[in-house]
């Protein structure tokens, strides 16, 4: 069997990836009373009195929504949010199992964005988090910005940022593979959706110079019209030689590529016009833009992809259930660039008496790593006093 027919089986058999679990033990009628009628009106009235009890009155402080209107669900597209309830449960069983945050899956029947926006808005205050998932670029970059202006809680684009902070962290260990620093080095992002977008500005925070974005129809330009403002945004903080052309003509004398975009699009030769001991980032997945081994034999000094069958798995999964549990530890009220850039640096860290070009990033299923992006994540937010 493959792993898709082996999932589909163990799907019929889990009947969903989540389950309600409660914390009290109900065995006396004073349990009952205590935990609901009469006793939980004294609570009730005292969130009346003061809505910020609520995080410390119910369940609210330690729960997330994960939520999707199904329309960019992993590599599979516009499947609608019925299809993309597997993978929103997926995420919420990532949420508990790594960071034991309670997430709650929610996939919304609407591609309208004032729709979706006002339905996240409503249900905002049974949470301490957003969490947007798998939601088309470029209507993904409109409903993060409005919902972030708009509450009061941390609201994060996973596909986007948690994607950016990955990323990140295996790049600063790559870098110092190669010996290199990252205003030193040219590097080149091959699609610009909402991961190549959010990784090209991420990157620029943590102090990149020379950034080429490639797409489809070739590379950025400022002095070019592009498809929608967050491109336009984008071409105008990258490409500063006006460079144009196609991926393989961004590539020369390129230090570092990172590929979110579609598989074998990539080829031996174009890692040769690279310099010398090149950092390649294939993250298309499940086919990258080129296998690892290729880009080995190619001369590429450290490799990553997106896939678990190949040596250091650059996933977001690394990312978001330790950044928001440190952000609600905090009592954060966003999650910021300086939050993100300590979750990378913890990730990066976590192997430094390690670190090797085939190991410059920790797997997913070290929990220390959690852990360590937790703490990194609270630390900051308190330090910044990006708390409620």
């Amino acid at each position: 069997m493959t792993i898709g027919e082996k999932s589909l089986k163990k799907h019929y058999e889990w009947k969903g990836k989540i389950e309600t679990k409660t914390k009290v033990n109900l065995q006396t009628k004073e349990d009952l009373m205590l935990a609901y009628t009469p006793g939980v009106a004294t609570p009730c009235l005292e969130i009346e009195k003061d809505p910020n009890k609520s995080f410390l009155l119910t369940n609210r402080a330690n729960q997330v929504l994960v939520v999707t209107d199904g329309t960019a669900v992993l590599g599979l597209g516009d499947i609608g949010p019925l299809a993309g309830m597997p993978v929103m449960e997926g995420k919420a069983l990532l949420f508990k199992h790594f960071a034991d945050v309670d997430a709650i899956p929610l996939c919304i029947a609407s591609k309208d964005m004032e729709e979706i926006i006002r339905t996240i808005k409503l249900i905002a205050g049974n949470f301490a988090g957003i969490n947007l998932e798998d939601i088309s670029a470029p209507r993904c970059f409109k409903i993060e910005q409005r919902l972030k202006e708009e509450l009061d809680i941390p609201v994060f684009h996973d596909d986007q940022h948690g994607t950016a902070v990955v990323t990140a962290a295996a790049l600063i260990n790559a870098l110092k593979i190669v010996n290199k620093k990252i205003e030193d080095v040219k590097i080149v992002i091959n699609g610009a959706g909402a991961a190549g977008i959010a990784i090209a500005e991420f990157l620029l925070f943590l102090g990149a110079k020379d950034l080429i974005l490639v797409d489809r129809t070739g590379i950025l330009s400022k002095d070019e019209q592009q498809s929608n403002n967050a491109k336009q945004d984008i071409a105008k903080k990258t490409n500063h030689r006006l460079i144009k052309g196609d991926l393989s003509v961004a590539l020369k004398n390129a230090d570092v590529f990172i590929g979110v975009s579609v598989g074998n699009i990539v080829t031996k030769e174009m890692i040769k016009l690279m310099k010398k001991d090149p950092i390649v980032f294939p993250l298309a997945n499940p086919i990258p833009e080129i296998t690892p081994t290729l880009a080995k034999e190619a001369g590429a000094k450290v490799v990553g992809s997106g896939s678990n069958l190949y040596e250091n798995q650059i996933n977001n999964a690394l990312v978001f259930p330790g950044l928001f549990k440190g952000a609600m530890l905090a009592n954060a009220k966003s999650i910021t660039h300086h939050m993100m850039e300590s979750a990378a640096h913890a990730i990066a860290d976590y192997v430094k008496d390690d670190l090797r070009s085939d190991y410059i990033i920790p797997s997913v299923l070290d929990m220390g790593v959690h852990k360590a992006v937790i703490e990194s994540v609270r630390k900051k937010a308190l330090e910044d006093g990006n708390v409620r």
